[in-house]
């Protein structure tokens, strides 16, 4: 796979109208292109990394408008190519002239994701980075930035290079082995290829149980905001969002269907499900709203199960709670929420006793009392969520703790689970030094997809076309 000669242009700001657009021209004959529609300083003598004033020039080669144009000499860039970028005001008309003005003096119209492919190519980014460079672009809280963030500095590249590099040790020794077969020498002990093994396959699962929390993360928590009719519900949706995005009514059953808002509370992304109250009903389109509720509580990772203070708790409403709950496999936590204190402000107490002897001691809970109408303890319920997320994203506390949230990095991940499995049990069958060798190489080959270190076209089509065009 090569870059090719051709030299591509885009424009790499935001479509519409702004304040300032930048269109990037890379490729062998980037500066020479440029300098056809440029009037000003002499590109072709610029030196890399510098910004020069002038004024471009239309496909007729009339004045444009009035721009800064930046130089990145090969192989000083972000493709490893020359590249020009060219910062001109944001006008539609101006970008869209401007591009004309590049395909006319002999550029090519950029695909998408082809800067950042041509970037991987020049071996200036590998595949996870490049990917990492996606998610940056689409994240929309700080924990989703700081899980791309901490890929494209290539934490997940060390990591990964880690266990390559013990599965290499592993199979030179094996492959030194089989080398001196005829005077039975042995240069790698079982035990310490067990071990190695071990501490290998426990770090590939770990990562590939991360999935789960980072897919969440970088989408959006899902959240379930269940409960019993007129328990306050919506109220609780207004009071988080402070809008008044739901209907709020004493009659029950106003809420029908899901009404699903995002917000960003402390550093994650929180997509907030409000559901149809649950009860028995003959109403048939009540019953889909309950039905929807439920289908919503399978599948939250946080349950915000809104209890009215005022009444008591109903046996077979915390049953179906459970229930689904169960069937859920992102293993949600359930945080029952006492709405109405200003009525009862003693009840919490009570209430909280009755549901610990409903419930099954392996369903993960929280408490906490709050009025919705204004807002009182609303924060430590917030504080709630924001504290499970994090025990959750980050367990052991560290820095450099890898969350997956690529499906790609997942599906690899779990077949090298398989076959670091299989090494194990070659390992403990005391099999030969060459079946065990094989299920080495095969570790790491599977390993180097994910950074792009063994790829197909297939593969890297399939990922560079995620991107925008002049990315």
């Amino acid at each position: 796979m090569t870059i090719g000669n051709s030299t591509i242009c885009a424009i790499s700001t935001p479509p519409g109208v702004g304040g300032i657009a930048t269109a990037r021209i890379s490729g062998p004959d980037a500066i020479s292109i440029v300098s056809k529609i440029w009037k000003g300083a002499d590109l072709a003598g610029a030196t890399t990394h510098t910004a020069h004033l002038g004024t471009i020039l239309d496909s007729e080669l009339k004045p444009l408008d009035q721009g800064v144009a930046t130089i990145y000499r090969a192989p000083k860039s972000f493709t490893g190519e020359d590249t020009v970028e060219i910062t001109v005001h944001g006008s539609r008309y101006v970008q869209r002239e401007l591009i004309n003005s590049l395909i006319t003096s002999g550029a090519k119209i950029a695909q998408p994701g082809e800067f950042t492919r041509r970037a991987f190519l020049s071996h200036k980014i590998n595949l996870a980075e490049a990917e990492a460079i996606a998610d940056i672009i689409s994240s929309s809280s700080r924990a989703a930035h700081r899980i791309a963030i901490t890929q494209l500095r290539g934490g997940f590249t060390r990591k990964l290079a880690q266990l390559r590099d013990k599965l290499l040790q592993l199979a030179s020794l094996i492959e030194l082995e089989l080398d001196f077969s005829e005077e039975d020498v042995t240069f790698a002990s079982r035990r310490q290829l067990v071990e190695t093994a071990r501490e290998i396959d426990i770090e590939v699962n770990r990562l590939k149980n991360s999935f789960k929390t980072g897919v969440a993360i970088k989408d959006g928590i899902p959240v379930a905001i269940a409960g019993k009719t007129n328990a306050g519900k919506s109220s609780l949706l207004n009071a988080i969002l402070e809008d008044d995005r739901a209907i709020v009514s004493d009659i029950h059953g106003t809420t029908r269907d899901i009404v699903e808002e995002n917000i960003e509370i402390g550093n994650y992304m929180f997509r907030l499900m409000d559901t149809a109250g649950i009860r028995e009903t003959d109403d048939k389109i009540e019953q889909i709203g309950i039905e929807r509720s439920l289908n919503a509580i399978r599948k939250a990772q946080l349950i915000l199960t809104v209890i009215d203070s005022t009444d008591s708790i109903d046996t077979g409403f915390i049953n179906t709670l459970a229930t689904n709950a169960a069937e859920n496999p992102n293993d949600p936590t359930i945080i029952f929420i006492f709405n109405k204190t200003d009525l009862a402000p003693e009840a919490a107490k009570t209430l909280e006793e009755a549901i610990e002897t409903l419930l099954p001691s392996q369903v993960s809970r929280h408490y906490v009392a709050i009025s919705a109408t204004d807002r009182t303890n609303l924060s430590s319920l917030l504080d709630i969520m924001t504290n499970i997320i994090d025990e959750q994203a980050n367990p052991e506390q560290s820095q450099e703790n890898i969350l997956i949230t690529n499906a790609r990095h997942l599906q690899i991940l779990t077949e090298a689970s398989q076959s670091t499995a299989r090494l194990l049990q070659s390992i403990n069958d005391n099999l030969s030094g060459e079946l065990i060798a094989q299920d080495i190489r095969q570790t790491i080959s599977i390993l180097g997809e994910i950074t792009g270190d063994i790829s197909s076209q297939e593969i890297l089509n399939n990922i560079f076309q995620r991107f925008c065009i002049g990315k």
